[in-house]
């Protein structure tokens, strides 16, 4: 921090960034003022404030406007910090809050060096997180889709007695039989199935736009390692890539758990001691595939024709241990069920456990030397 002699705090928003300047010799922040937030704006704000030789330190919260100031700082060869919003410091009693007092908290705290960075992804990761993020919210349109349409039929008294489950061709079949007295209720269950149908083809090419573009990238070998694990399949194995990076960046697997907010909370004081449940904290889109995967180890561990395939492609350490992964974990799940835990808390515990086994194999692969192949 002693290198830099001015400390520059934005809050950005979409049209206007708020500017305050913290000097390295003390005294009191100063607020510079509201730019427009456009490239020119942010380039001759940095003009301005090198006129007397400065050398600047910048900082913004983590939010919906990404990463394209630190880029663009970057670019400029300014020093930019992406700060996590739930990690700044706030008083307790503070109510007021203006665009004006967060850009010169910002510039105070990181003066002081009090401010937590996040993680940067590089442009072919961000590319991963976009599709894996634009999949899940294709998914989550489909249930929706879905829910309203079989909503909808149960309100006319339409029920499908075909089969034990909806969605299969046997399913679309039926809803061809489906007739209403009204023409406009026939046009509504009409337009729900062709939304049904187009979400489905949306999904499916995402997905396989995804498996293309991770096999022709150099992070393919860490995804391909992780698809070794049990419940761990191409799309988890790609987010847990995207959304974390770089796996060799956390020394220890407790801070990649605590990482994903799959560690307990705790409210200790004296000689009480209180844990509840998760922090939930963190990524929630690897925390939530993670979960989902966990569900697998209810059954006893065995290696089955695809995931034998699938630890195959994986170098030999790594198969030993995905092996040793699913060994641990299915007694894990076992000893909790039996214990009379929730199968949501046994989910989250086992979880918690395959982190660190993702921890391992992330420390036994050699860090990839790129983004893409060429």
């Amino acid at each position: 921090m002693k290198e830099f002699t001015k400390f520059v705090g934005l809050d950005v928003h979409m049209e206007m960034v708020a500017v305050s300047v913290a000097d390295a010799g003390g005294g009191e922040v100063r607020y510079v003022g509201a730019i427009v937030n456009t490239p020119e704006a942010i380039a001759k704000l940095v003009k301005q404030l090198k006129k007397d030789g400065a050398r600047l330190s910048f900082c913004y919260e983590a939010g919906p406007c990404g990463y394209v100031i630190y880029r663009q700082l970057q670019a400029l060869k300014q020093d930019c910090q992406v700060v996590a919003p739930s990690l700044i410091p706030k008083k307790a009693g503070d109510r007021v809050k203006t665009d004006r007092r967060d850009s010169i908290s910002l510039a105070r705290l990181h003066h002081a060096g009090e401010l937590t960075s996040v993680w940067i992804p590089d442009g072919f990761q961000e590319t991963l997180r976009d599709l894996t993020r634009a999949r899940e919210d294709m998914k989550h349109l489909l249930r929706q889709v879905k829910q309203r349409l079989l909503a909808f039929l149960l309100r006319h008294g339409k029920r499908y007695t075909g089969g034990k489950c909806n969605w299969t061709q046997a399913h679309f079949r039926w809803f061809e039989t489906v007739k209403f007295e009204q023409p406009a209720q026939q046009i509504v269950m009409q337009e729900y199935i062709d939304t049904v149908t187009s979400c489905s083809k949306r999904v499916l090419g995402l997905g396989q736009q995804i498996e293309r573009t991770v096999q022709e990238s150099t992070l393919w070998p860490i995804i391909e390692a992780l698809m070794a694990l049990r419940g761990v399949n191409l799309l988890t194995a790609t987010t847990v890539v995207a959304e974390i990076g770089d796996l060799k960046r956390f020394t220890k697997a407790s801070q990649l758990m605590a990482y994903l907010g799959l560690v307990p909370s705790e409210y200790s004081s004296g000689a009480k001691t209180r844990r509840g449940g998760i922090t939930k904290t963190g990524n929630s889109h690897v925390r939530r595939v993670l979960v989902e995967a966990a569900w697998s180890y209810r059954h006893a561990a065995r290696k089955t024709a695809d995931l034998q395939r699938r630890a195959e492609r994986a170098p030999e350490p790594i198969q030993e241990i995905a092996w040793g992964a699913q060994k641990r974990l299915c007694r894990r799940y076992k000893a909790l069920e039996e214990r009379g835990k929730l199968k949501v808390q046994v989910c989250t515990a086992v979880a918690r456990e395959l982190v660190g086994f993702i921890w391992a194999i992330g420390q036994a692969m050699p860090q990839p030397t790129g983004t893409a192949r060429v």
